[in-house]
């Protein structure tokens, strides 16, 4: 979770940021103020003291809020609009400051989604929002920044949206694209939070409702206890079918696999054996790899692990290597799965549930196979 301070409105001493209560990452930045730098050093000063480091990320408006105090650059290209200004004039204003002071940049594709209200950031760069209806423009768009080297996708319904990015558009974007994704604009509950994280979001912004009500801070941090739904694994297998059908779109066979910690989504993969020209590049081998990436550490003994298909020997294998305490899968696979040949390759501790979205599953394998005969 990214909290989202506007120097001209956020009133830090208002902030309860401790060390039971921070974000994951702080994004400083608007759509009108100038330059960040004495906000950012007052911001710096009043979370020195806690023992978990929060990186500063800057989210600027233009070229002139560019500040070498902050941790990294969001590197904006506003990809919703046509107005050249903000696809490349400010970057190019902005560039040699950047890299003359060696701060790191992220090259992100920003994307105005429709939020029911006007916002300061179309007014500012006269260019109009992706209505929430035209899933296919806003897909596309996604797609080609992926494609233009973008390394981040930002979804944006603009502060003071009164409707945030719908699951659907996270959904579809998620299943084309495999940058990590950031939601923000118009989140006001945890509810709202964990169902963007669900629908395949990495980092969701907040930033509004924080101004107006800072004491919440607490209720979306991550070492908080949100209530779960009964169908969580439901909502995580969902989001594995939706790595399935990337592999299906590269004629790989359609499995996918998502590694779920604290409810939260931290490695993902699909089958890519083709692609690769790898046996051994199987969904859960590479989710696997991701997780561990995010947590810096090769065991995910407090992790779940959602694939669509029983996994095989190997992948269980390396499952139980990985430590995983609870897997979770969709289809069986009695010719090739691990319960046949290797019952017990997980770890001693580590449970088992089968059949979740199990139809799904093995229709969208069916789907593959049939159209090969």
């Amino acid at each position: 979770m990214a909290l989202l301070l506007d120097p001209e409105k956020a009133e830090l001493s208002r902030l309860p940021i401790s060390e039971s209560c921070f974000p994951d990452y702080i994004f400083v930045g608007g759509s009108t103020g100038g330059d960040p730098t004495e906000f950012v050093r007052n911001l710096k000063s009043q979370i020195s003291n806690l023992k978990s480091q929060i990186p500063i990320i800057l989210f600027p408006g233009n070229s002139s809020q560019f500040t070498p105090e902050v941790d990294a650059v969001l590197y904006l290209s506003l990809l919703s609009g046509r107005n050249p200004e903000y696809l490349v004039g400010q970057q190019i204003k902005s560039a040699r400051a950047i890299r003359e002071a060696k701060v790191d940049f992220v090259p992100t594709a920003y994307i105005l989604i429709d939020g029911g209200v006007e916002t300061s950031t179309m007014r500012v760069t006269d260019t109009q929002p992706i209505p929430q209806t035209d899933i296919d423009t806003i897909v596309d768009t996604c797609i080609a920044a992926e494609m233009m080297g973008k390394q981040l996708i930002y979804l944006e319904a603009g502060s003071g949206a009164i409707n945030p990015v719908s699951p659907e558009i996270i959904q579809a974007v998620r299943a084309k694209t495999s940058v990590p994704l950031i939601v923000g604009g118009g989140i006001r509950t945890p509810e709202a939070m964990n169902a963007a994280y669900a629908a395949g979001a990495d980092i969701v912004v907040i930033g509004n409702h924080f101004e107006e009500k800072p004491e919440d801070l607490a209720l979306f941090c991550r070492d908080t206890e949100i209530p779960v739904s009964n169908d969580t694994d439901e909502k995580f297998m969902s989001l594995a079918l939706l790595e399935a059908r990337k592999a299906l779109a590269a004629d790989e066979i359609p499995i996918g696999c998502v590694i779920v910690s604290q409810n939260q989504i931290i490695g993902r993969g699909h089958n890519l054996t083709e692609t690769l020209s790898d046996v051994t590049a199987h969904a859960e081998i590479q989710a696997i790899t991701a997780a561990a990436e995010t947590l810096g550490g090769k065991y995910l003994p407090d992790a779940t692990l959602y694939v669509t298909v029983e996994p095989c020997v190997m992948c269980a294998g390396a499952i139980g290597w990985a430590q995983i305490s609870r897997i979770v899968y969709g289809a069986p696979d009695p010719k090739r799965g691990y319960a046949t040949y290797a019952p017990r390759a997980f770890h001693p501790k580590a449970t088992v549930t089968a059949g979740v979205l199990e139809d799904e599953c093995k229709e969208l394998i069916q789907e593959f196979f049939k159209a090969k005969r």
